[in-house]
């Protein structure tokens, strides 16, 4: 039986709601990935060109800073969960990746979204990742009742 581990970064707590939704079904762990520095409000403005979030995913280098490390050893599938960002993932998504080891793991995403869906973010974390094995992924902006898996 392989071990799961479900983590998420989210900014206004409704993809921890879906995460933590998702861990009690599926009866694993949960780990949030935690910004060092929180969001707030006016970070998330999307419409303001000089808001931290858009300055952050307007720059393909942008690793945010995170406040502590998720411990992924032990853990054969891992469900990485965010909203979704200019039809992406957040980057501080990207800073979770390169601070693990996925090797030999699978992965499976989810996200959360006011209207975009996830293919574009799979699409775009297996091409900065062509090794990172993605075994699947869900669009969840309603109560999870099952494991995605």
């Amino acid at each position: 039986m392989s071990k799961k581990l479900v983590t998420c970064f989210s900014a206004s707590g409704v993809t921890t709601a879906r995460a933590k939704e998702l861990a009690a079904t599926a009866g694993v762990d949960f780990a949030p990935i935690e910004p060092a520095v929180k969001y707030t409000a006016e970070d998330l403005e999307w419409r303001d060109k000089t808001s931290r979030s858009t300055v952050e995913m307007q720059d393909p280098a942008s690793r945010p800073e995170m406040a502590g490390k998720v411990d992924v050893s032990g853990y054969d599938v891992i469900y990485i969960g965010f909203p979704i960002w200019w039809g992406v993932a957040p980057h501080i998504i990207k800073t979770f990746i390169d601070s693990v080891d996925l090797s030999g793991k699978s992965v499976v995403i989810f996200a959360t979204s006011g209207g975009t869906g996830v293919r574009k973010a799979v699409e775009d974390l297996q091409k900065t990742y062509p090794q990172m094995k993605i075994a699947g992924s869900a669009l969840l902006n309603s109560t999870v009742t099952a494991d995605i898996l």
